[in-house]
């Protein structure tokens, strides 16, 4: 673990940068960014677009450390380079924010009012890959749609296990138990959700250390007593499908709680904007997130 880096993701001032969108998510990703399916005719080609749009935020004058703590990247935006250096480098190397990697392979079908990751038979070989590229710590997510406290009990145990397996590894786990925006009972999931990991974080050694990701809560400042905990290095909220204006003013109000955005972030880039016009919304919308965030 790289003390540097730990300092800065517990102390620091700004937010993080989701760029993790993979998999299915990854051709709804460049429909936003302007560019149709019709305009790449295999996987492969797709991802060297998505890595073009990476690459091109990274590189960005706006991207910078003043702002942004650290980026969220996909398995296969590590394992590819910018001006010669691995993403994780050169974001680390050239910007001073700290690599995340996103290592969960999706969602379960959704049963008893949540979904559950999917198996991760490989994980241990991907944390190794993960440290050869000077990855920090990694992200998964698992979402909640229902207030049953016997399956978002069973949310935290896998969150937790598998963070577990993630932190001996020697990398700093961003569990992510989101609980959808949309739901009737976000209030009370919110609730179990939080008492359930103060219930199992209690269980572990105290120099197990992690970082926790969710939803902006219905009640403000409902996660300050658990940024208290001395396993957790920071919480930070995603926007969860609110617009940047509406995940901006949500978060404002919940003190020392930092945004993790992706789409809130990106909605108003495109691939056809000139490098000026791409910088200047960009800057504007990390202005506006870092505001938000401090």
């Amino acid at each position: 673990m790289n003390k540097k880096q730990l300092e800065r993701m517990r102390t620091g001032k700004g937010f993080i940068a989701a760029l993790d969108q993979s998999g299915g998510s990854t051709p709804k990703a460049l429909k936003g960014y302007g560019i149709e399916e019709s305009e790449y005719h295999s996987e492969e080609e797709m991802y060297d677009l998505v890595q073009a749009m990476r690459s091109r935020i990274i590189q960005s004058q706006s991207f910078t450390s003043e702002h942004i703590l650290a980026a969220i990247l996909f398995e296969k935006t590590m394992d590819r380079k910018i001006e010669g250096l691995y993403t994780g480098d050169y974001l680390w190397d050239k910007k001073g924010i700290v690599p995340i990697l996103k290592v969960d392979k999706g969602l379960a079908e959704q049963k008893d009012g949540v979904q559950l990751m999917k198996p991760m038979p490989d994980l241990d070989r991907l944390l190794e890959r993960a440290k050869d590229r000077n990855i920090f710590g990694t992200k998964m997510r698992s979402v909640i749609h229902e207030a049953n406290a016997a399956s978002i009990k069973k949310i935290v145990e896998q969150q937790i296990q598998v963070g577990t397996q993630i932190a001996a590894a020697g990398l700093v786990p961003i569990l992510e138990p989101e609980v959808d925006i949309h739901s009737s009972s976000k209030k009370e999931a919110e609730i179990m959700l939080i008492a359930e990991i103060e219930k199992q974080l209690s269980q572990l050694d105290n120099s197990v250390k992690i970082m926790l990701k969710v939803s902006i809560p219905t009640v403000s400042g409902v996660y300050s007593t658990l940024m208290n905990d001395a396993h957790i290095v920071r919480i930070v909220a995603l926007s969860g499908g609110y617009s940047r204006q509406e995940a901006n003013t949500l978060l404002a109000k919940n003190p020392n709680l930092i945004a993790s955005f992706s789409r809130a972030l990106l909605s108003d880039l495109s691939a056809k904007q000139t490098p000026a016009e791409f910088d200047k919304l960009l800057a504007t919308a990390i202005n506006e997130i870092y505001k938000a965030s401090v």
